[in-house]
């Protein structure tokens, strides 16, 4: 691919040093600027894109209208219009900073770009067959405007229809909406109603019950009305006054009264009613195609097996209802309700789910993008620390959503008079903040940031609720402090009403940091354990400052640029240039270690149960390796003897880099039985014991002489029992 970038000033409008910021952008084929590429610009850009026969261009513009005319100027030049990317060197840099570190962010934003488009990923979609039901719940309008194509059941839901008008195609159906369950092409209503489906509509009851409190279409009886002698008028005794509960099934629910539980963020289930809502139910009528979100590798879920729950974690996480569990050791995807908001991704420890764009490897490339300085022509910096251009490189994950037009909000208020001016953060766009977990920025300090912004919705963010991230900042705090770097992770909500306490907040946060030990534009992640050719480094970082030349673990089997590897990676990136304060890292949730007590009785169940093989038996000896271990539970949850306990956190000192190299432990030390006759090793004294105390009495008396049963492995027992050959000898 030959790749060409393009700088443009938008005719002077924009504070950027054209010829530093060109001279700034690394690995592309050609770098070019102009004062105003869309106008006087437009045929230079054309004749380098013929000269140096570009198939990708990486352009400055953040107008829509001017991205779509370069788009199409690139399409008659023979480019695949996707191949064209666009980066915001006005409202988000040249707007809102001074030339210098709106120059430098230009060009790191350029880089960055490019380095994205190198891990695109191929656009992929999935299918769901459904049916053409759609349940509508008290809007006999809305009910009658589908009725073309679907067929359409009007759910009453209390109200009185007698006099609404062409509900010929209509069915309609008496009783209240107590529960909505389910899925697009399999969603139940749970209808409550006081009259059954024996009624006549003969009115009886109509006439003579309470005014106002029976409706005649349907026949239904309100909650709220008394009970008397009206109640016994049915001549076929279908009123029920203590209620009566029946299910219906339907492809999709049109709901307007529902509430934000009730709705779950599902597919096919409408809450909301306009011409918009009328087009989606058609358009979805026979089944569902939409983007697939997510890259799922369920061999390495440690959700659970057999029969035994582990992990919950993408359970938890999921804002939409997204994510199911069938069962106790399974998880379910449900990818029509999935919104990309990479809730589940995030905290998924071993890469079993993850998002397809961006994927992890691309958001780690425009990190280190980002955060490499620029250069000039000589190989040295074209902006330095205390020099010019930025000075404390603070990379931020941005909400592609309200965050991002916020802060572009506020570059355009600025160009138009407003005084707004802050530090010149470095944005990487996320679909939504969920998407960012501990992984994500281990690495960014690791790549040499000096801190960490998590900037999203704020309280009124859909997915994540209130208080947004502030679980996660606050455990990344306690780990960095723990490292040594102090606080460096902030959460940011900019507001269009009040972009003064977004500069604000942001100063403070930039000026309380300190600059990093950890130099940037060295650390190239591999997102895995195991050493990499690829990798900018050779060895994992000892504690005591020399390398080990070789990580343990061998071949992985999780996905590259899984959390628990990743993080695992950064860390020991970060531990060549700092002097941790503590053994224990604590808040990273994706790490523990194992306590065994007296109690074990060295089973196979935590070693067949560990997803991650993080427990092994080795004889007598059950082993662990810290390095392996994802603080899944399983492990704890699974043992029949109560005998493990999981302490939290990255414990140091457990790693193999502090243990001449040896990635296992001794967690139990047995002793193992053996064979009365043959002398092999069969089974622990612990196992052998526990079994003789329940079922000792049971098989007493079946052995030829005063023989213990539980003495003689399975091979020697069978002839014991069953006297079948001599017990000397094979």
């Amino acid at each position: 691919m030959n790749t060409g970038t393009f700088v443009c000033s938008c005719a002077d409008t924009c504070d950027i040093d054209l010829e530093d910021a060109r001279e700034g952008v690394t690995d592309v084929d050609v770098a070019a600027s102009s004062r105003l590429l869309c106008g006087e610009g437009r045929d230079a850009m054309e004749a380098v894109i013929d000269e140096h026969d570009l198939d990708q261009l990486v352009v400055t513009c953040p107008d829509s209208g001017v991205q779509a005319d370069l788009r199409e100027m690139a399409t008659d030049h023979g480019l695949h219009p996707d191949a064209v990317e666009f980066v915001d060197q006005r409202e988000g840099a040249g707007w809102v900073h001074d030339e210098s570190a709106a120059t430098d962010k230009t060009a790191r934003l350029l880089n960055a770009a490019y380095a994205g488009l190198e891990y695109e990923s191929v656009t992929r979609t999935h299918t769901r067959e459904a049916g053409d039901s759609v349940a509508v719940v008290g809007d006999s309008e809305t009910a009658v405007a589908l009725s073309d194509g679907a067929d359409v059941t009007l759910i009453a839901d209390g109200a009185e229809l007698a006099g609404a008008a062409d509900l010929d195609e209509v069915a309609v159906e008496r009783g209240r909406v107590a529960d909505v369950s389910g899925r697009f092409g399999e969603f139940t209503l749970t209808l409550d109603a006081r009259v059954t489906e024996d009624c006549i509509a003969c009115m009886e009851c109509v006439r003579r019950g309470p005014d106002g409190m029976v409706t005649s279409k349907p026949v239904d009886i309100d909650p709220e009305a008394p009970d008397g002698e009206w109640a016994d008028c049915c001549p076929v005794d279908a009123i029920e006054m203590d209620g009566t509960t029946r299910e219906l099934e339907f492809d999709q629910v049109v709901y307007p009264g529902a509430d934000a539980d009730t709705r779950g963020g599902r597919i096919g289930f409408y809450t909301h009613v306009d011409a918009a809502t009328v087009a989606a139910v058609d358009s979805m009528l026979g089944g569902y195609e939409g983007p697939d979100h997510l890259d799922l590798e369920m061999d390495v879920c440690a959700s659970g097996e057999s029969g035994q729950q582990g992990c919950t974690a993408c359970v938890d996480a999921c804002p939409h209802g997204a994510v199911e569990r069938p069962r106790v050791d399974d998880v379910e995807f449900l990818k029509e309700a999935c919104r990309n908001c990479g809730a589940c991704t995030s905290s998924c420890p071993t890469g079993a789910v993850t998002l397809r764009k961006p994927s992890n490897e691309r958001i780690a490339r425009q990190v280190e993008s980002l955060l490499r300085p620029t250069t000039d022509d000589s190989g040295g910096w074209l902006f330095d620390r205390g020099s010019d251009g930025i000075a404390t490189p603070v990379l931020a994950f941005v909400c592609s959503e309200r965050a991002a037009e916020a802060i572009a909000e506020y570059g355009r208020r600025s160009q138009i008079g407003a005084d707004i001016e802050y530090p010149p953060i470095l944005p990487v766009r996320v679909e939504c903040t969920d998407t960012v977990g501990e992984a994500h920025v281990a690495h960014a300090l690791a790549a040499g940031a000096d801190g960490v912004a998590i900037v999203g919705c704020g309280d009124s963010c859909l997915h994540s609720g209130p208080d947004p991230k502030a679980e996660l900042v606050e455990r990344l705090n306690r780990a960095t402090t723990d490292l040594g770097l102090g606080k460096r992770v902030a959460f940011f909500a900019p507001d269009l009403a009040d972009h003064e306490a977004f500069v604000e907040a942001v100063d403070a946060f930039i000026e309380g940091l300190d600059e990093t030990p950890v130099p940037a534009g060295e650390h190239e992640a591999s997102g895995r354990l195991a050493a990499s050719s690829g990798g900018a480094s050779t060895g994992a970082a000892l504690t005591d400052g020399g390398t080990m030349t070789q990580p343990s673990g061998g071949q992985q089997s999780s996905p590259d640029f899984n959390s628990h590897d990743w993080t695992l990676e950064s860390v020991r990136a970060i531990l060549e240039h700092v002097e941790p304060e503590r053994d224990v890292i604590r808040g990273l949730k994706d790490f523990a270690n194992v306590e065994v007590s007296d109690a074990c009785t060295l089973t196979p169940t935590c070693s067949n149960l560990c997803p991650t093989d993080a427990l092994r038996r080795e004889g007598p000896e059950l082993q662990f390796s810290h390095e392996k271990c994802v603080n899944c539970g399983t492990c704890e949850e699974g043992c029949m003897e109560n005998a493990i306990e999981l302490e939290a956190g990255l414990h140091l000192s457990s790693l193999p880099e502090n243990n001449d190299g040896e990635a296992w432990r001794t967690a139990f030390e047995g002793e193992m039985r053996e064979c009365a006759n043959c002398g092999k090793p069969f089974t622990s004294e612990g196992t052998a014991s526990k079994i003789q105390e329940e079922v000792g009495g049971l098989v007493a008396d079946l052995t030829p002489g005063d023989e213990n049963v539980f003495d003689y492995c399975s091979d020697c027992r069978v002839m014991l029992l069953h006297k079948s050959g001599e017990m000397e000898g094979d």
